[in-house]
């Protein structure tokens, strides 16, 4: 099968749409398919290192106050691109810039779409506009019906598509690196430099951006014996770093290091309420740790109150100080919580649902040819 990756964003991007994006062309190599990925061009020139295809870049500019956000520009690259590769099925990963011109060349050539739903654009419009989450729900809606088929992470995303009038709308949740993210990186001297008086290590992993809401740990910042560690970069840094005082702001990280401070943190919290899926969950729980997270979005399908965390009311910084009390002062719980995290997510291999969705494809061709016959 001869796949285009359409996607907003590709590594050395670190977000959960090129991640995911990257798994996928991945997936396709592994299982002797042929993906190309379409991608905005670099601020640079930096290779696409790791890239398991060829990978061709559209022109782009980076998003005005966000500049490692880029947006693609028009440009007739991407129809070629598609159909000098001689697709099959165009993937459009989190359509919204680029997307949208994929789907419209997808069209024009007469090729199915799989549209993957990644971004709740009608949140940000909300954090970022306080307004335009009807006109958002409008594009989204205009886009995914557009596609033979629209593909939701979770559970709540899924209802919230289906709600809004989005048609033929399947679950297609994401994988996690077991293998990578796994308790026996459990680092003691990393523990030591980031809580040298014994602290409970608490920790968020991702963007520091406004819809993430990272200054909800503010309470649980002053709790005593508690050391939050902030792992990640954006342009909220600088307002976190006033707003949680005497937290660790480590960067962003990668890799083997980022599973190292993963698996040597006691709790982690992820805060944002507009995930819908939330991928450093899943991370957090292939590495044995506790999770609390917010009663919205992708964390309810993640996160099982109770057995492998806390779920929360989201936007509430004192929720999340006092269930990051309540596991502080119960290392039996936080263990309890770790191992079955641990257990739970040991299946959800990205193996597993790149299979499912290349059945996907599959079932999208197929509708395809049986249009035509009829």
């Amino acid at each position: 099968m001869r796949v285009v990756i359409v996607t907003e964003s590709f590594p050395p991007d670190v977000n959960g749409v090129a991640h995911c994006a990257l798994q996928t062309a991945r997936h396709l190599v592994d299982r002797g398919h042929a993906p190309l990925v379409v991608a905005p061009a670099l601020a640079d020139d930096d290779p696409d290192g790791g890239a398991p295809c060829p990978v061709v870049r559209v022109p782009s500019l980076p998003l005005p106050g966000y500049p490692q956000v880029r947006v693609a520009l028009p440009s007739r690259r991407l129809a070629a691109a598609i159909a000098e590769h001689r697709a099959d099925v165009v993937h459009l990963a989190s359509p919204f810039v680029l997307g949208v011109r994929g789907m419209a060349a997808a069209a024009r050539l007469g090729l199915p779409a799989v549209a993957v739903y990644q971004t709740d654009l009608a949140g940000y419009a909300r954090t970022y506009v306080g307004a335009g989450e009807a006109a958002a729900w409008r594009r989204i809606r205009s886009v995914h019906t557009a596609a033979d088929l629209t593909l939701a992470p979770s559970g709540a995303a899924l209802r919230d598509l289906e709600a809004h009038g989005v048609p033929r709308v399947r679950l297609w949740p994401r994988g996690v690196d077991t293998a990578r993210f796994r308790p026996g990186l459990r680092d003691e001297a990393l523990r030591r430099t980031l809580a040298p008086n014994g602290e409970l290590v608490v920790g968020y992993v991702g963007r520091l951006a406004p819809e993430k809401q990272v200054e909800l740990l503010s309470g649980a910042c002053e709790l005593p014996g508690v050391r939050v560690v902030v792992v990640g970069d954006g342009p909220s840094r600088p307002a976190l770093e006033q707003a949680l005082p005497g937290a660790a702001f480590l960067g962003r990280r990668t890799g083997e290091d980022l599973a190292r401070i993963f698996a040597s943190l006691d709790v982690f919290v992820h805060t944002g309420p507009f995930e819908t899926f939330c991928q450093t969950v899943q991370e957090a729980m292939a590495s044995g740790v506790p999770v609390v997270a917010p009663a919205a979005g992708g964390p309810l399908d993640l996160v099982a109150h109770g057995r492998t965390g806390l779920l929360v009311p989201p936007r509430d910084a004192a929720a999340v100080r006092d269930a990051v009390w309540s596991m502080a002062a119960d290392p039996a719980l936080r263990a309890a919580y770790g191992a079955a995290g641990r257990a739970t997510v040991e299946g959800r291999t990205w193996a597993a649902v790149g299979d499912q969705l290349i059945g996907y494809y599959a079932d999208v061709l197929a509708g395809r040819r049986t249009a035509v016959a009829a």
